[in-house]
């Protein structure tokens, strides 16, 4: 897809899926604003983009508060003049179990990937209003958001409030022509690495250059982070004009359209429900599942 003419800011661009997406972003004609907390990651990302005859500009800060996300809307409309996609990237991770998460931990995982969210997004779309010929709102969710994963309170939270975000922005938005969605990638990073299951494979595959197994890819949306990247093309480009609103997930050889929360079961009782009778009622209920389930390694190919 063309992105000549439009410009983008990806946050959290200086390795990993981020970087897949600004690279991916500017391969198809955008030009890019690559923020990362490290200065040297954004301007390796850039320098690279340019050097494959592309436009970049690196802009670093860690993502968080309004000074950030006001200087990246500013890079981009100094450098580019104007402001055209926003891919909400930046993010890290605290994990703890609960009686163990300090109040720094949550906070440091919430301020950069939910409070950081808000802040690009409102920069962005009061800058995308101010031209008034529409915009992109990319932000990057998790599977963590959509299920639970153990250990993660923080990033759960985090990761579940910027779809609810992507939604509320949705409606908010339309009139001024600016789509909103939540992207739930899964990829091979230096997260994933660490999962048991997925290790010895994710291992095998960077030593020797092969392709991660069919039944990674397709069973378990596993690939690597250029597999997410087309996805990032898509919703910037013209093509997803009439697709806001959504959480739709991507990985290896998985497109997938994420369910809103929706009442699954409903019963009623005349005069209102007591305890007693909630109690009853509920067991006709078949409860939901939670937490990301675990691989389902093939026992044939279990190392």
């Amino acid at each position: 897809m063309d992105l000549s003419g439009k410009v983008a800011v990806v946050t959290g661009a200086g390795r990993g899926l981020g970087r897949a997406y600004a690279e991916a972003l500017a391969a198809a004609g955008a030009a890019v604003v690559v923020n990362d907390v490290t200065a040297e990651a954004a301007e390796s990302v850039a320098g690279g983009i340019r050097e494959a005859g592309g436009r970049a500009v690196a802009a670093p800060g860690a993502v968080g508060g309004s000074e950030v996300a006001d200087r990246l809307v500013a890079t981009a409309v100094e450098e580019f003049g104007r402001l055209d996609v926003l891919v909400t990237n930046a993010g890290v991770l605290r994990d703890r179990v609960l009686w163990k998460m300090s109040d720094d931990d949550f906070d440091t995982v919430i301020d950069v990937h939910l409070r950081g969210t808000f802040t690009c997004a409102r920069a962005a779309a009061t800058r995308m209003r101010e031209q008034g010929e529409g915009g992109r709102l990319i932000l990057i969710s998790s599977p963590a958001g959509q299920r639970g994963n153990f250990g993660q309170t923080n990033y759960a939270a985090a990761k579940a409030g910027i779809v609810a975000m992507a939604r509320t922005w949705a409606m908010e938005l339309a009139r001024a022509g600016i789509t909103v969605n939540a992207v739930v990638p899964v990829a091979a990073t230096e997260m994933t690495k660490t999962i048991p299951a997925f290790a010895p494979y994710l291992e095998e595959a960077e030593r020797t250059g092969a392709p991660l197994p069919a039944w990674l890819r397709r069973d378990e949306g596993m690939g690597t982070v250029e597999d997410v990247a087309g996805l990032i093309v898509y919703l910037a480009s013209d093509a997803s004009a009439e697709v806001t609103g959504q959480a739709i997930g991507i990985g290896g050889d998985r497109l997938a359209l994420w369910s809103h929360p929706q009442e699954k079961a409903v019963t009623y009782a005349d005069g209102g429900w007591s305890a007693d009778a909630i109690a009853e009622a509920y067991k006709g209920f078949e409860p939901e599942t939670y937490g990301i389930p675990a691989p389902k390694v093939p026992a044939e190919k279990a190392p």
